[in-house]
């Protein structure tokens, strides 16, 4: 089949599937990110068994591969009897909800990792001389610590948004219709597998480059701001 013939015909689906796969990436990143940003704050001030939990939680998440994670919450936590009718089952009974919550606690450890780093990397002159000037703690939080430690992780932060993005083709394994969902149940009607391929290639590689590109923008005028 003709790519624009294939196109003319599934393209209203593709579009839709793109759209779900936007929208799961973009609730997980900021849910993610959220997560990271009080995991972060703990382990610099909460006392030490929060950080070996937080250390703990990190381990799993980042030494077990996305798909078991997938599998785990979706299969694993809806077998379990005493949740059945419970508001959490009825969450995760969801493809699209699963599919966010996974991809949003395996974005946190990441991110915590990363945002914890560049938070004990700001120059502690800086945090002393405001100090000294007496500015107050949520002020020199917001001015300086916040917007340094946001500077130092920009660049691998852009990875990992990336990686969610491509990430989230695997929530097609737990029946959701995002872009790989939809191309699989395609491909099962047309038995043209390379089509239906690389078309999702091309978009995800679009959606990359959008994504890298932007963070470059980023980049260039949060230096100027500097």
């Amino acid at each position: 089949m003709a790519i624009t013939q294939w196109l003319d015909q599934y393209g209203t689906q593709v579009m839709s599937g793109t759209l779900t796969t936007l929208a799961l990436t973009s609730l997980a990143l900021v849910l993610g990110f959220a997560g990271a940003l009080i995991m972060a704050l703990l382990k610099l001030y909460a006392h030490h068994t929060w950080r070996w939990l937080i250390d703990g939680y990190i381990f799993f998440m980042r030494g077990t591969p996305i798909l078991v994670q997938f599998f785990l919450v979706y299969f694993g936590i809806g077998q379990m009897t005493g949740l059945q009718g419970t508001a959490l089952w009825l969450l995760i009974s969801e493809p699209f909800a699963c599919a966010v919550i996974v991809l949003a606690l395996n974005s946190a450890a990441y991110t915590t990792v990363m945002l914890y780093g560049a938070m004990i990397c700001v120059p502690i002159g800086e945090i002393e001389s405001a100090k000294a000037l007496g500015m107050p703690t949520r002020l020199y939080w917001r001015r300086i610590i916040f917007p340094r430690a946001f500077a130092q992780m920009l660049p691998a932060y852009s990875n990992e948004v990336v990686l969610v993005l491509k990430a989230s083709s695997l929530a097609s394994t737990i029946t959701l219709l995002d872009l790989m969902g939809v191309i699989r149940s395609i491909v099962s009607q047309t038995y043209d597998p390379l089509t239906g391929l690389t078309v999702a290639g091309v978009i995800y590689l679009t959606l990359t480059g959008i994504i890298v590109g932007g963070f470059k923008w980023i980049e260039t005028r949060y230096q100027r701001w500097e």
